[in-house]
């Protein structure tokens, strides 16, 4: 295989949409990936390319601004005008004499651009990095801006494909619903970004070496995951409950704070006493490379976590299995 020929970073091919008239562009791109990666379509006007693009929308849109029946800048705000295609990326193949004028971009909704005469090395890996970029956005937690579902399976997939050790710590905020409940959402959302950037700034600190393993995710909710070396789990784990419990009353109003907790009463008239939100880490490892798949660590870790939660305050608690 030609060194010069991408390997591909996706999970299945990449369906993308070249509208042009310029056959050999199809040519070339084709020539760029591995065989399986990239499947291009051709549409020689833009017509043709939407009647496909609502029915099966591809991943990724290519599309010259020279075509027949209108320009590629008319067919991307076209295509992003729609809502649910927002997020589709959309790169626009210009000559250099288009960029003779300033374009205003707040106008043209695209991702990115390639000039012609086309270099196939620059058109690979900005074809590559727009990809990228669409699948991080999609992903990230929109509240948090952290790495969604797909980024911490692929992390721990990797991890495990490669018989890394590593502990893959989960975060759980207990009475986080009776919070939500009685303050509202807009104060929730306020303490779950507290706990991200806690998390964040918690993994920078102890893990300084940039070149050291860290990473964290945000499942959704009051769920977040941490992966560090396995000798940086329980100080990590530990700077986390002492900053959060060092930090959550403050989100509290002074009444509650003085009785230690919420006080409400449920539909039958029962009075219920909720405690201070508590944070619970179940830390799963896996040292020798004991893990077979990324789900063995989530499903280990809610075992954990129902221990770690036995605790009416913040508590972690750390796979001892070897085997």
């Amino acid at each position: 295989m030609d060194a010069r020929v991408s390997p591909c970073y996706f999970n299945h091919p990449q369906r993308v949409f070249l509208v042009t008239p310029d056959e050999d562009l199809l040519q070339l791109l084709e020539g760029l990936w591995w065989p399986g990666c990239m499947e291009f379509t051709l549409f020689s006007r833009a017509a043709d390319a939407l009647e496909q693009l609502f029915a099966q929308p591809p991943d990724l849109l290519l599309t010259d601004q020279r075509l027949p029946d209108m320009t590629g800048a008319q067919l991307a705000n076209l295509v992003k005008g729609e809502n649910v295609y927002r997020q589709l990326p959309v790169i626009l193949c210009l000559d250099h004499e288009d960029m003779e004028y300033p374009w205003d971009w707040n106008e043209v909704e695209v991702d990115d651009f390639l000039f012609r005469p086309f270099f196939p090395a620059e058109a690979r890996d900005r074809i590559n990095l727009t990809l990228l970029r669409a699948l991080r956005a999609l992903d990230a937690n929109p509240l948090s801006k952290l790495p969604g579902n797909t980024s911490i399976l692929q992390r721990t997939q990797d991890l495990v494909d490669r018989s890394e050790a590593f502990a893959l710590g989960y975060v759980d905020l207990d009475h986080f619903k009776s919070f939500n409940d009685k303050y509202g959402f807009s104060r929730g959302d306020e303490v779950l970004m507290m706990t991200a950037r806690l998390i964040v700034n918690t993994v920078r600190d102890i893990v300084r070496d940039k070149r050291e393993l860290s990473f964290v995710g945000h499942v959704g909710g009051d769920d977040f995951v941490f992966i560090v070396s396995e000798p940086r789990a329980e100080a990590v784990c530990l700077r986390i409950i002492e900053a959060f419990d060092g930090l959550v009353r403050g989100f509290y109003d002074q009444e509650d704070r003085k009785r230690g907790g919420i006080v409400s009463t449920d539909r039958q008239g029962n009075v219920q006493h909720f405690p201070f939100m508590a944070v619970s880490i179940a830390v799963v490892l896996n040292p020798s490379g004991k893990l077979r798949h990324a789900g063995e660590a989530a499903s280990i870790a809610a075992a954990l976590k129902k221990k770690a939660k036995e605790s009416p305050e913040s508590s972690y608690v750390i796979d001892q299995r070897r085997a």
